[in-house]
């Protein structure tokens, strides 16, 4: 979160014009990050202040049962990092591919996940469209609007000023067709998807794999049992 902090202060120091800085602070504001640590990261990427520089870049693979795998990445060392997420994934039935592999097989969008309960479907479907929100999916638990990176920042806003509370707000990659994995790619899938996550470099794992519940039930006996 730090790092998001100083790479996104990079555009400029002042969150009211810079969308990507502003949302950046939500998030380590909702994490209850120090006010202090919060200035130091700024001025660390504005330049007020040294620092480390990082450098921000995607890696791609595929993990167990062909599953598609996108990292984003933000690291020091860009050959020491590529070195370890490729043994990670050489060690957990995967493996690293060229760019651009698996890119394609996902979209850049907007996320912004409402609980069901806090806003009438209705109400929601009228004021995220209005607003400029490509489409509204309605879960078990919840809705997802999800719109372009650009109009994310609006329909955010249209939400916010509404008073509806949002469980989470993001630029994402979401995948455009998934993958439904047996038991087994299934168990090793979670294991290689919590051993990426722990990465420092690693800010982000997305991928394209889906678990059916009788599946996923299955998973869950072994691991309790």
């Amino acid at each position: 979160m730090i790092r998001e902090l100083t790479i996104a202060a990079r555009s400029g120091g002042d969150p009211d014009a810079n969308p990507r800085l502003r949302l950046a602070i939500a998030k380590a504001k909702e994490a209850n990050m120090p006010g202090d640590t919060m200035k130091k990261a700024v001025q660390r990427g504005t330049g007020e202040l040294p620092g480390v520089m990082y450098e921000e870049f995607q890696l791609e693979g595929y993990g167990p049962g062909g599953t598609a795998v996108l990292l984003e990445i933000t690291s020091d060392n860009r050959n020491r990092t590529v070195a370890e997420i490729r043994s990670l994934l050489t060690k957990n039935h995967g493996n690293m591919s060229e760019a651009g592999a698996v890119a394609w097989q996902f979209q850049k969008k907007g996320l912004v996940a409402i609980e069901k309960g806090k806003v009438e479907e209705d109400t929601l479907l009228s004021l995220a469209l209005d607003a400029g929100a490509e489409d509204v999916k309605v879960g078990e638990k919840s809705y997802e609007v999800l719109t372009t990176p650009h109009d994310f920042e609006t329909v955010k806003k249209a939400l916010v000023d509404a008073k509806i509370d949002t469980a989470l707000a993001e630029i994402t990659f979401i995948p455009q067709n998934t993958i439904h994995l047996d038991e087994k790619s299934a168990e090793q899938m979670l294991k290689l998807m919590e051993i990426l996550d722990e990465h420092d470099d690693v800010q982000k794992v997305h991928a394209n794999f889906d678990i059916p519940d009788e599946v996923m039930e299955k998973v869950a006996a072994t691991a309790a049992g």
